[in-house]
């Protein structure tokens, strides 16, 4: 049962070449059993037709009594064609059964009786008709070395002797092996041409199913690997599993993509729950030492060290404050719709941290009337962004703006070059104080994403070493499911 279980890409060819041989032994078989057949039979017919023809130019001889004229017809085929004729000797009998001549006379002298010959004369002599139209007879034993063919010396009906006509068995058989010998060399021929082409069939035929496999059992394994569609290019039903694994493992990755970004959202709504509670549990003891502070300063007559104090405490707590009000950033606030003066405002407080540096801006704005967005938020995350981009870009880096409001959604892409972020910054890049630069605080990118989020939108990030953009994309009508923000080019 071990061949049963062995691997297709043994088995196919292992099977395939059994059949080939088993075919090319059968049609081998085939053709040397009708080989020995034609040849006894070409043999059969070759021996009647020199029997008959000898045996017409006989019978004047005979009957005339003319023995050297007679030695002279039964010598002539074997002068005519020395060496090449299966025929070894022509014997010739009288009514007697006794030698009248022979092609061998050494051999069978005359009037020897054919009893006296051997064997195998003796055997013909039991067994041979004597009637004048009597057909061929065929005396061949197996053990024997050769094979005799009889015909009766007759004419109208008057029978004057028998020719006897002798064929060697191993001339028979050299010409059999040497057709034997043809047919296997034509068999090992096409076993030579075929068995290559079978094996690699079975690999050819077996190596993308065993890739599939192969990439099947790693997917357990988290692993999603693509196969080259040129490795098996048909439409059979190699290339239909090819399709379907294909078409599995474009499923896996949007089922992982979306089992991500749900991990991601409620990672992120759980962290904007606690730091909205956290900012509610700070803001109210915060209020209280502030107002208290407000109270010791007018009512109070401190010394200016104690002046002093108070003061750096208060700046510290305003400072508390501002961090505690940001990270309870509410959208749902009043404000006049958005229209291109608000981001061409945004375009002028940002030009001065862009020419501090160096840096190039690239603005491309297409809003050709207001839309119903709150103007105050989104100028919030336009300079937020943009100010995170400038820093990114560097001394001579590019920054490109460019926003865009159809009927159902605003676009805003901010893109700069410098150093790409890392996969490690970009899955916590939306999370408060998750700081990639020394002066920032860690909640500028969170309060894009608290602002987006809250108008129903998506914010999202992508990278690589010539490009970092940011997406953000508002719905301009509630919605169900937010846009996917477009991909960087390769």
């Amino acid at each position: 049962m071990w061949l049963f279980n062995l691997s297709l890409r043994f088995k196919l060819p292992l099977w395939g070449g059994g059949l080939i041989v088993a075919t090319a032994l059968a049609l081998s078989t085939s053709y040397v059993i009708q080989a020995w057949d034609n040849l006894n039979r070409d043999l059969l017919q070759n021996a009647e037709d020199i029997g008959r023809t000898t045996a017409h130019a006989l019978f004047p001889v005979m009957l005339h009594d003319e023995v050297w004229e007679a030695f002279e017809v039964v010598s002539l085929p074997f002068t005519v064609t020395p060496g090449t004729a299966l025929t070894e000797s022509i014997l010739v009998l009288d009514n007697s059964q006794r030698v009248y001549v022979s092609s061998r006379p050494q051999e069978h002298p005359m009037l020897t009786p054919l009893v006296a010959l051997g064997p195998d004369f003796a055997a013909i002599s039991r067994d041979l008709p004597l009637a004048a139209d009597a057909g061929v007879f065929v005396h061949s034993e197996r053990s024997a070395e050769h094979i005799y063919v009889a015909l009766p010396i007759a004419s109208d009906g008057v029978r004057l002797g028998t020719l006897i006509v002798t064929y060697n068995k191993s001339l028979l058989w050299q010409r059999f092996s040497l057709i034997l010998s043809r047919s296997a060399w034509i068999s090992l021929l096409v076993l030579a041409i075929l068995l290559p082409i079978t094996a690699y069939w079975g690999r050819r035929m077996m190596l993308p199913m065993r890739m599939v496999t192969e990439r099947i059992n790693r997917i357990g394994n988290g692993e999603l690997q693509d196969l080259d569609p040129a490795l098996y290019p048909y439409g059979d039903e190699v290339g239909q599993l090819f399709q379907a694994y294909e078409a599995v493992l474009v499923k896996l990755r949007e089922k992982a993509e979306f089992e991500k970004e749900m991990v991601k959202s409620e990672r992120m709504a759980a962290v904007g729950r606690l730091t909205a509670s956290i900012a509610h549990e700070i803001n109210n003891p915060l209020g209280g030492m502030l107002n208290a502070i407000s109270t010791l300063k007018r009512h109070g007559s401190p010394d200016p060290i104690t002046q002093k104090t108070i003061s750096l405490l208060e700046r510290g707590l305003s400072q508390i404050r501002e961090t505690v009000a940001a990270l309870l950033v509410e959208a749902k606030v009043k404000s006049r719709p958005l229209g291109a003066t608000d981001l061409e405002d945004v375009r002028i407080l940002v030009t001065p941290a862009a020419h501090k540096q160096g840096t190039q801006l690239a603005w491309t704005v297409a809003l050709a009337d207001t839309i119903a967005l709150p103007s105050t938020l989104v100028r919030q995350v336009l300079i937020n962004l943009l100010l995170n981009a400038i820093t990114a870009a560097g001394r001579g880096g590019q920054v490109a703006v460019r926003a865009l409001a159809g009927s159902e959604r605003f676009v805003l892409v901010v893109e700069n070059t410098g150093h790409p972020l890392l996969p490690e910054q970009l899955a916590r890049l939306f999370e408060p104080f998750t700081r990639f630069s020394e002066g920032g605080n860690g909640l500028g990118l969170w309060i894009c994403y608290q602002i987006v989020t809250q108008l129903g939108g998506t914010i999202g990030a992508e990278s690589n070493p010539e490009l970092t953009r940011f997406t953000v994309i508002i719905p301009l009508e509630p919605v169900h499911a937010p846009s996917n923000p477009p991909h960087l080019p390769d």
